[in-house]
């Protein structure tokens, strides 16, 4: 086993491209431009979130109005999908054809 391992001592084993000892990938230049435009997008990113437009006091509770409607809209949408209301006297008027008692 030993010896095996000295004659091929540039095997890598198992999948050559997972685990612990696997195969480096070669860095083309596709690889280099696509690091670039993401690294470039996250400094963007990172421009942008460094620069709020509101103040934390402005911040606190601006879209309270907005959510409230927004779930008055949900509630109504809800509760409209509900049948109408159906009475005990409606579904069983059938049964009060004679009144004997008075």
């Amino acid at each position: 086993m030993f010896l095996t391992a000295l004659l091929r001592r540039n095997r890598i084993p198992g999948r050559q491209w997972i685990g612990k000892h696997r195969r480096p990938r070669t860095v083309s230049l596709l690889a280099k431009r696509n690091m670039v435009r993401h690294l470039q997008v996250e400094a963007e990113n990172h421009y942008w979130l460094s620069m709020p437009c509101m103040t934390a006091e402005q911040e606190c509770g601006h879209a309270a109005a907005r959510r409230a409607r927004a779930f008055e809209a949900i509630k109504a949408a809800t509760t409209s999908k509900f049948p109408p209301h159906r009475y005990a006297a409606d579904q069983l008027g059938h049964l009060n054809v004679t009144q004997k008692w008075s």
